[in-house]
């Protein structure tokens, strides 16, 4: 599949764009031609990358707390008003976590399923209208390989992260006949700050990158994997080195999963 010719003058909104995955994913499409609406919190940080992409006057740049999508239908209206049309949404915003379920404070767990779940389907739901109208549109949703197996201090991201698959596979089926696919991506070990911002059993940053984190696949490398997945119409993609053996082993050898992850080092 020649990737800038199927993303070329496709409209894309991106969730999480300021950083990591979701910054490497606008800086790859905007390559390939794609015109890009770049959200996340941080609008000087969007401001930036735009400033720094291919065509800049083609994107825009639309701030988005996923903690708070009360005002979502708003933002789509933006996006109809300028380009009038969503092609893909990229569902990939979220926060992670570094703390156990026994101290993980209640509030915390329901700031990152507000963020990690509901925010996400927020935008799911608001858009698929927009890909009714069209009869066609794609969603591209990154879970985490914790969303196929839960691990240490990662109980509530875990579980966040496995709530999409249930709901995304649905709505897979549901919607197929309306010509709207999903995409679901399932990175594992990743060379980004998500660690650095991942929540402590307080709701604090955790502010230090993990090993895990640092030595893991290039960002670079992940997203085009993602890309291809997306553009072949895969309906899910595993993204990562030898942690993703742990996929296979707890569906095929369950016993001796249960007996090598735990040992593995959560950070």
């Amino acid at each position: 599949m020649n990737q800038s010719a199927y993303y070329r003058n496709k409209v894309i909104w991106i969730t999480g764009a300021s950083s990591g995955i979701g910054e490497n994913l606008a800086i790859q499409l905007a390559r390939h031609g794609a015109r890009l609406i770049l959200s996340a919190r941080n609008q000087e940080k969007l401001s930036a990358l735009k400033a720094s992409l291919t065509k800049p006057e083609d994107h825009f740049v639309l701030p988005l707390d996923l903690s708070e999508v009360v005002h979502v239908d708003a933002l789509v209206e933006q996006i109809i008003h300028r380009y009038g049309r969503i092609d893909i949404l990229i569902n990939n915003g979220g926060v992670s976590q570094r703390a156990s379920a026994y101290e993980t404070e209640m509030d915390v767990n329901r700031q990152i399923m507000e963020v990690n779940f509901f925010g996400n389907i927020g935008l799911a739901k608001a858009v698929l209208p927009i890909f009714r109208a069209q009869k066609s549109g794609q969603y591209l949703v990154v879970s985490s390989i914790a969303g196929k197996f839960g691990f240490h201090l990662r109980s509530i991201y875990s579980a966040s992260k496995a709530a999409l698959v249930g709901y995304y596979e649905s709505l897979a089926m549901e919607e197929a006949p309306n010509g709207i696919k999903v995409t679901l991506a399932f990175p594992g070990k990743i060379n980004t700050p998500i660690s650095v911002s991942a929540l402590t059993a307080s709701g604090q940053a955790h502010g230090s990158m993990d090993r895990n984190q640092a030595s893991g696949m290039p960002v670079e490398q992940c997203v085009s994997q993602m890309l291809s997945a997306l553009a072949s119409g895969k309906k899910e993609v595993l993204i990562g080195g030898k942690e993703l053996i742990a996929v296979q082993l707890k569906r095929f050898l369950p016993r001796l999963f249960w007996k090598i992850i735990p040992k593995q080092s959560a950070t």
